[in-house]
């Protein structure tokens, strides 16, 4: 199975590996277990635990609170699915909202959003920025109550909706 991050940048691109930007980690961190990380070495921790290829970060079991950058195709939902039901994390997905899995896993499913203002430039596997943007918008999608109240008081940029439970 592939897991990388998906082709952000263009359907030119050499790679299919994008690291999140260091800063959004850490604005809502630290997170107890990144099951879809970059290959190492990775020139900055998303979490205390790594899970990476040849692993399968889908199939194993999933404890603390999850950091989640799923590869950017359908599989995505996935992933998404997986971090619903294990209820304490946060997501990085492209703003697709009308589509049928961001209708099911996100607005069925999720605690709060936070739709990122701006275009994000990820990161190539050295850790060097992208030159250009991700070429669509980003949300970052929180699963349980500690999730979304990182959300609500970080200070990334961005508009904050609360879905379900406290607020």
């Amino acid at each position: 199975m592939t897991r990388a991050m998906g082709s952000h940048q263009s359907a030119r691109a050499k790679t299919t590996t994008w690291l999140t930007p260091p800063d959004i980690v850490q604005a809502l961190g630290p997170f107890d277990l990144d099951p879809c990380a970059a290959p190492s070495p990775r020139p900055w921790p998303t979490a205390g635990r790594h899970i990476e290829l040849p692993a399968d970060g889908l199939a194993a079991d999933w404890s603390g609170f999850v950091w989640l950058n799923p590869p950017y195709s359908h599989e995505a939902w996935r992933w998404l699915a997986k971090l619903a039901d294990h209820g304490d994390g946060i997501a990085l997905v492209f703003a697709r909202t009308e589509t049928a899995g961001f209708v099911a896993e996100v607005w069925g499913k999720a605690t709060a959003l936070l739709f990122l203002h701006g275009r994000l430039h990820f990161h190539h596997a050295d850790g060097t920025r992208a030159a250009a943007n991700s070429g669509a918008p980003s949300v970052l999608v929180a699963y349980g109550e500690p999730a979304a109240a990182r959300l609500e008081q970080t200070a990334l940029v961005g508009s904050f909706v609360r879905l379900r439970g406290e607020g």
